[in-house]
């Protein structure tokens, strides 16, 4: 019994006072941000916050990481946006389902390994290309407007960024709000305000299926959109998980977070919220502030719906630029500054790979796109480097030895076809030494049987020594006729 109880209390609440504390820490940060993204997907915020409610209950019991914040975030934003200016809400909570079935079947896969084939240059351009779209989602709110709204964004900032020099002993981004809301009421300035965006929740959320037509035409419509949620949150949670693991030292269930941000995913859908993901801010003050156990993220989803409901009068008084602030030091915190000075320093290729994964990103508005391209990439450059490392050296006169070095795979497989010019060698006898070699595929073994042919054909006696057994099976599979 003892051992059950250590085990829930290490998952659950190692300690209830620091977990509650955190909790509330991730949920003030929390509110100023799932309002922001809101904005940003182009939905009420209702529909942010039902689904960071939701989603945070639901994570807390089928997640993988112990710890972490799960929300609307503004990556999966960025990435529903066009679905909702095209074809209205109700195909978002569509496609949030679909997403979440996804991630589900990605879960129980086990394919969260995948994480592994996605090299550190990606990430890194990951990262910057979702600062450059969070920046560029607050462009329309500044293009054109009144200079009180240009001052308040400049006050958001300074207040921002001055009060953690003072004390960190409260978020910097809510005091932001309480000081720019006070200002702009009592100087009764000319403000657009959260009011101004959309309702805010004035009662739980509710169960109920999208409203949508249940045809194939719908399932067009929003298969893609749902692919890059499904995607783009896997990756985000994948990331958020591993920071946490750093920071704590402990490992998490990738799989099971794959899976569990699936079920959270489906569930904030049918209760009318946006698709989301781990957040990286607020998971990292969680984690700070004390958080070790899923009490922490089940308490911040709890107290988030609390305050909204208890607070709605006063949050409707928000101006807008506050939150505009907010997303502008989000995006300045999300991007990496020191990758412009790495590149001077990285290989060429690995710097290729980050500018095309950014690239892609802004050009789509798709942070899976931008992913894939620099995924397809990094597997082409390292191919080619390795592929490169491949080495034939003759020596002798009459009886000439080969010696093949390296790794021979469907890349290196022609170089290897070139090295043997059949003519120079025709009726001597030659060794071909495989045992700093290694055949990866059947590319590889066609293509030395390929030259075994080829001298015979031309009178040479061939012999073919240190193969190893992997190679060998290969061999035998294919029933060539090298001996």
């Amino acid at each position: 019994m003892s051992k059950h109880l250590h085990f829930f209390r290490a998952q659950w609440a190692p300690s209830i006072p620091r977990e509650l504390m955190a909790g509330a820490v991730a949920t003030f940060a929390l509110i100023p941000e799932v309002i922001a993204f809101s904005f940003v997907a182009g939905v009420d915020p209702a529909v942010g916050l039902f689904a960071s409610f939701v989603i945070s209950i639901v994570i807390a019991f089928a997640g993988g990481r112990p710890a972490m914040v799960s929300a609307a975030a503004g990556s999966v934003a960025l990435v529903a946006a066009p679905l909702v200016q095209a074809h209205g809400v109700p195909y978002l909570f569509a496609a949030g389902l679909l997403a979440g079935a996804m991630q589900i079947l990605f879960g129980w896969l086990k394919l969260g390994v995948l994480l592994r084939f996605v090299s550190g240059s990606v990430r890194t351009g990951f990262v910057n290309a979702l600062a450059i779209l969070i920046f560029s989602a607050q462009m329309p709110h500044l293009i054109g407007a009144n200079g009180a709204t240009w001052v308040m964004v400049a006050l958001g900032l300074v207040v921002i960024y001055g009060l953690p020099r003072i004390t960190t002993a409260v978020p910097s981004p809510l005091v932001c709000i309480v000081v720019l809301t006070l200002v702009g009421r009592w100087l009764q300035l000319p403000l657009k305000t959260v009011a101004d965006l959309g309702l805010l929740p004035d009662a739980l959320p509710a169960f109920a299926l999208p409203s949508v037509p249940f045809s194939m035409e719908t399932l067009r419509l929003v298969a893609l959109p749902a692919f890059a949620i499904a995607m783009v949150g896997l990756l985000e949670s994948l990331m958020t998980a591993s920071v946490v693991d750093e920071l704590t030292d402990t490992p998490s269930a990738k799989n099971r977070e794959c899976s569990g941000l699936g079920l959270a995913n489906v569930a904030a859908s049918l209760f009318g919220g946006i698709a989301g993901c781990g957040m990286i801010g607020q998971t990292v003050s969680n984690v700070r502030y004390g958080g070790r156990g899923r009490l922490s993220t089940l308490f911040a989803g709890a107290f988030l719906l609390v305050l909204m409901v208890l607070l709605k009068p006063w949050v409707a008084q928000v101006p807008v630029a506050a939150l505009v602030a907010i997303m502008v030091m989000v995006s300045a915190s999300t991007l990496d500054w020191g990758s412009a000075r790495a590149m001077l320093r990285h290989p060429k290729l690995s710097s290729l790979v980050m500018l095309a994964t950014v690239a892609v990103t802004v050009a789509t508005d798709n942070l899976a796109a931008g992913v894939a391209v620099g995924v397809v990439l990094s597997g082409v450059f390292f191919t080619f480097k390795v592929s490169r490392l491949l080495t034939v050296t003759r020596t002798g006169d009459e009886t000439l030895t080969y010696r093949i070095s390296g790794q021979v795979f469907f890349a290196s497989a022609d170089l290897l076809v070139d090295a043997f010019d059949v003519r120079e060698v025709e009726g001597r006898l030659v060794t071909i030494d495989l045992s700093q070699a290694h055949f990866w595929d059947i590319t590889a073994v066609t293509a030395l049987d390929k030259i075994c042919q080829r001298l015979r054909k031309h009178g040479s006696k061939v012999e073919v020594l240190g193969m190893n057994d992997h190679s060998r099976a290969l061999v035998s599979k294919l029933d060539l006729g090298i001996e």
